[in-house]
């Protein structure tokens, strides 16, 4: 009896610093862990102000020279240096619209289809077909819009477009002929595709994460496929879906070589959206290696800065988006 006390004081008198050294590491490794993802956080906002103070340096002797007046003015002559971004800018945020506009309802409806309605059969098919669509080169998607996709536009699309809406007043502008194939139109088709899988794969994810006792209890009280999904699924996953969008539209806003292939890159506005056009990022990538002189690659340098002012713009609607439904929820 008296042995067993001696061992299990002494096992008692060990186990402390056993203890006190487990602790110690472990202490040790969350103090390591806590500075390694605080580094990371920090070292992102070290590299998004470099780049923010490269853009403003860059661009400040073309927001000089020509001043707010950059921003609206539509000239853009290198040759007796008068630059002005509106045409740019309402080409980027055109084809980005066309491209939304097409890519949300299709995305969102083909999640649905896969999360709710798809065999199971054909789930995992379809999935890496879109995961497929997500992995293609831009300079890919560029080369087949220019030689397949614009010519059958041109033969076959817009003539129709143009036949039909040609005696409806509004509508007569926004699709005012000639077929050119190459344009806005078609740089936003272009755009829609490339999107599509990042919208279609983000909303799949959170539509998986709806927990299936939330849908087994709305189809219990007899609701339709439909009304789970916008009553259910839609308001539980509406943060994702959100993100999802939002990662889709900086995509389209900043996609360069698809957009430089098929848009005509002919820097007018024009209100058909079959007329070629530019944008920001088409811009950049054809001239900046030409550009001759300080004023010319300074103003390039400009659009750019404008295209992360847009980018930043539409982040922050975003957010306010987010924070406006989930105050409603609470």
């Amino acid at each position: 009896m008296v042995d067993m006390t001696a061992e299990g004081a002494a096992y008692s008198v060990a186990e402390p610093p056993s203890r006190m050294k487990i602790l110690n590491r472990l202490r040790l490794t969350d103090t390591a862990f806590y500075w390694l993802t605080r580094l990371a956080a920090i070292g992102v906002l070290i590299i998004l102000g470099g780049a923010i103070v490269a853009l403003i340096d860059g661009s400040m002797l073309a927001l000089r020279e020509f001043g707010f007046s950059f921003l609206y003015t539509a000239h853009w002559n290198p040759v007796t240096e008068k630059f002005g971004a509106i045409a740019p800018i309402y080409g980027t945020l055109v084809t980005s619209l066309i491209a939304m506009l097409i890519a949300v309802p299709i995305g969102l409806m083909i999640a649905v289809f896969l999360t709710e309605l798809c065999p199971a059969s054909l789930r995992r098919p379809i999935g890496i077909a879109i995961e497929l669509l997500a992995g293609i080169p831009s300079i890919i998607y560029g080369i087949w819009g220019l030689f397949v996709f614009a010519p059958f536009l041109q033969r076959t699309v817009q003539p129709f477009l143009i036949d039909v809406f040609g005696p409806i007043p509004v509508l007569s502008t926004i699709f005012a002929g000639p077929p050119y194939g190459i344009g806005m139109l078609t740089a936003g088709l272009i755009l829609a595709i490339m999107v599509l899988p990042f919208i279609t794969s983000i909303s799949r994810d959170v539509f998986e994460s709806v927990p299936p006792v939330l849908k087994e209890a709305a189809y219990g009280v007899g609701c339709t496929t439909w009304e789970v999904v916008r009553y259910v699924v839609l308001p539980y996953t509406r943060v994702g879906v959100i993100g999802g969008v939002m990662l889709g539209l900086g995509r389209a806003l900043g996609e360069t070589m698809a957009v430089t292939f098929v848009i005509g890159n002919a820097h007018r506005i024009s209100a058909s959206t079959l007329a070629p056009g530019t944008t920001i990022s088409a811009t950049i990538a054809n001239e900046f290696t030409e550009a001759v002189g300080d004023l010319y690659s300074s103003s390039l340098v400009a659009l750019g800065l404008i295209l992360f002012v847009i980018t930043f713009i539409v982040l922050a609607i975003a957010r306010y988006m987010l924070m406006r439904l989930e105050r409603k929820a609470a």
